[in-house]
């Protein structure tokens, strides 16, 4: 039996702002550029608490709460940060997998300070960051990566919540189904029609009928409703690629998919920004009217420094796909993809393919 920790710092960059700042502890705070084209990148729970979230434009942002203090993203420093936290991780194991500069899961099976529970370990890492870097982390311990990761959501912030292997249906089943990983709108609907809205109805259906209806995604779901995930915690697996993308309502011209482009750029350069390494290539992905799929790529000089000089970019690798003037798209996506440590990006040769 597997025993995993997912650790999540709690509004991470707007805690580091607030820690740095006494003036700001108590207070709203939404860490994001101001202006028309800018996202949310983190919001303290002071601001969460008038509904500003992660990846919302800030504009809106600053409607729902207007007497926010917006502070401009220091990334250099919440790295530096994210590496005190990573520090603490490998007192205990060496068996890290980050997801981004604030969350990670941890296998504890085997510690490195003879802890006698895994819960043990846990409290222990969250009392570490706490005394020396005066932040605050939620932790969720269960026998796998899926359970874990619900069980850190489940008492944030600065909680700790375990899922011991015999609680593990009466955790999971009376969850609603959004809550299971790769459940977005579109599934959470299918699934609703089938009469689904918990993971204990989930669970009622057949596997096959799951796969018939969903594809290889439906094995997953038969296995998550039953608390299976065999994925293993792979220690500093690296990221090659980070996208967006959204399906338009209606299909539109080339020339219309601008203000969409804009959106999905503001979206991937928030996300981008939890990276601990750098992406160098800008992609950008179309699909048509009849379902071909098109991506166009670039390689600048030096990687995009701002969420504007990304979206000048997405913007220029659509004037490169000819298809006609009334060829009609269904979807469109930007991505992020080669990805390279800081000290690898100086002076690489430009590419476009």
């Amino acid at each position: 039996m597997r025993k995993i920790i997912h650790c999540d710092m709690d509004a991470f960059y707007a805690s580091v702002e607030q820690r740095d700042d006494p003036r700001l502890r108590g207070k709203p705070v939404i860490v994001a550029w101001k202006g028309q084209r800018s996202v949310v990148c983190a919001a303290s729970y002071e601001a969460r608490a008038f509904g500003v979230r992660s990846a919302m434009p800030a504009t809106r942002a600053e409607r729902l709460c207007p007497d926010a203090i917006f502070i401009a993203p220091d990334f250099t420093r919440y790295r530096a940060v994210s590496r005190d936290v990573r520090e603490i991780f490998k007192r205990h194991t060496d068996v890290i997998e980050p997801l981004s500069l604030d969350e990670a899961y941890l296998d504890v099976t085997t510690n490195k300070t003879g802890l006698p529970t895994a819960t043990l370990v846990a409290r222990t890492i969250r009392e570490h960051i706490r005394h020396e870097l005066s932040l605050t982390a939620s932790a969720g311990v269960a026998p796998n990566k899926f359970l874990a990761k619900l069980a850190s959501d489940w008492r944030k912030p600065d909680g700790l919540c375990v899922i011991q292997p015999e609680e593990v249906d009466a955790f999971l089943l009376p969850l609603p189904v959004g809550r299971l990983p790769g459940v977005g709108k579109v599934n959470e609907e299918k699934l609703a029609k089938l009469g689904v809205k918990t993971v204990g109805e989930l669970r009622s259906l057949e596997r096959a009928n799951l796969e018939r209806d969903f594809g290889r995604y439906g094995v997953r779901l038969y296995e998550l409703a039953r608390g299976i995930d065999e994925n293993a915690v792979v220690p500093d697996r690296p990221t090659k690629s980070i996208s967006v993308e959204d399906t338009f309502q209606e299909d539109i011209l080339l020339a219309d998919t601008e203000p969409m482009i804009r959106r999905l750029a503001e979206k991937l350069w928030s996300a981008s920004r939890k990276e601990s390494r750098i992406p160098r290539t800008v992609v950008l992905k179309l699909k048509t009217r009849e379902f071909k799929v098109l991506t166009r790529s670039h390689t600048p000089d030096d990687p995009p420094s701002s969420c504007d000089e990304l979206t000048d970019i997405a913007l220029r690798l659509r004037e490169r796909v000819d298809l006609g003037p009334q060829q009609r798209y269904r979807l469109v996506g930007v991505g992020f993809s080669n990805f390279r440590e800081l000290q690898e990006t100086e002076s690489q040769p430009a590419l476009f393919d």
